[in-house]
């Protein structure tokens, strides 16, 4: 039995329904998924697909997109003055200096150049929910790698050391600071932090549901147990969890850490992009052209070193054009989720967009229907 599909779409951008329907009518039959986008600030596509009760407010755990609303916080402290990019994080954080790191700046540390993925001893599930504790942590630790030559993929610990830059910069957290200046003005269903009263919004995560052939394909790329990957993904500790265990820990919503702790529906990503870089229900964007450009602009490229794949970073952000969709125009930023949420802005077009799923999606990362999507919106959007 096909799912139906619900929501609307403004005129011209009938073919991304077509698509979404035609996704879901080949999933199986417990699909739960959101798609949402804007054009110049205006939504466009605002769709969902699963059981009753599921709704465009439905909220899931959207992992690594977490990391684009922490990035966000930092480019708002940066355009403001606060934060400068070029100082050494020891200007903000003196103890961050041990152990060989203290010539690192916040430019290097915020594009995964720290070498300073994880512990060597890994954290403790009381830990990944507390970016202060992970920053406390780290803080002692020496780098894997001489801080600045390389990057790698900092899964669980970015917003965390960013976070502490911006506490000590600020004396606020930096969920603090994205309440107030980007959740709370635009009501964004995309929170770093998830209060009580909005839990009966939240849907489980569900693990993936790999085919014998996928899950070969799993196990045959499965790091070594003491390797940078397991590291940084913290899977070297013994008993570590499930992927979706993080999400589906009450703990983790309520703290909301800002590397993965981050809880939304689509049109909270898609609508966290859209003021970003478009005026929205009369609020002007939250970052300047030149913000928008910086952001966008690659810092990091090439061989990283957690992924053992060529990779690209902007200031934080992936670069999403580099990274994922070429269809997209140069200095497209944002964030794919490893359960496989996508969302991200393309200042060229103008675009914003953000992709929710429930079940977790093989090979992991952004979900491999996102290219049609994101195909269809773009053409659309032009």
């Amino acid at each position: 039995m096909t799912q139906e599909i619900h929501g609307t779409v403004a005129d011209g951008f009938e073919e991304v329904r077509a698509e979404f329907a035609a996704f879901v009518a080949t999933e199986r039959h417990d699909y739960e998924g959101q798609l949402c986008a804007y054009v110049d600030g205006r939504r466009v596509v605002d769709l969902w697909a699963g059981p009753d009760g599921v709704s465009a407010d439905t909220l899931y755990g959207v992992f690594s997109s977490t990391k684009g609303a922490a990035h966000l916080v930092v480019a708002l402290l940066v355009q403001d003055g606060t934060l400068e990019l070029d100082r050494k994080v020891t200007y903000y954080w003196p103890e961050f200096g041990a152990e060989g790191k203290g010539a690192l700046t916040l430019r290097e540390l915020v594009t995964h150049r720290a070498g300073l993925v994880g512990l060597d001893a890994g954290f403790t599930e009381e830990e990944l929910a507390d970016d202060r504790m992970i920053a406390e942590r780290l803080a002692d630790q020496r780098p894997f790698w001489r801080p600045g030559t390389a990057f790698g993929y900092h899964a669980l610990v970015i917003g965390a050391l960013a976070g502490e830059v911006v506490r000590r910069a600020t004396g606020r957290t930096l969920q603090e600071v994205y309440e107030e200046r980007v959740r709370a003005p635009y009501g964004l269903a995309f929170h770093l932090g998830l209060p009580a009263s909005e839990e009966p919004r939240f849907r489980s995560v569900q693990p993936m549901a790999p085919t014998p052939q996928q899950r070969a394909v799993l196990d045959a790329a499965r790091p070594g147990p003491h390797s940078l990957a397991s590291i940084a993904f913290n899977t070297h500790v013994p008993g570590a969890g499930e992927l979706e265990d993080h999400a589906n820990s009450r703990t983790v919503r309520a703290k909301g850490p800002a590397s993965a702790g981050g809880v939304a529906a689509a049109r909270g990503l898609a609508g966290m992009y859209a003021a970003a870089i478009s005026e929205v229900e009369g609020r002007p964007p939250l970052l300047k052209p030149d913000t928008v450009a910086e952001v966008g602009q690659i810092h990091s490229v090439g061989h990283d070193l957690v992924a053992r794949a060529h990779k690209t970073f902007g200031l934080g952000f992936q670069a999403t054009a580099e990274s994922w969709y070429p269809c997209l125009g140069a200095g497209a930023f944002g964030h794919s989720g490893a359960g496989g949420s996508q969302a991200f802005a393309d200042p060229r077009s103008g675009l914003a967009y953000g992709y929710t799923r429930r079940r977790c999606a093989f090979p992991g990362g952004a979900a491999p229907e996102n290219e049609r999507f994101v195909r269809a919106v773009h053409g659309a959007a032009l």
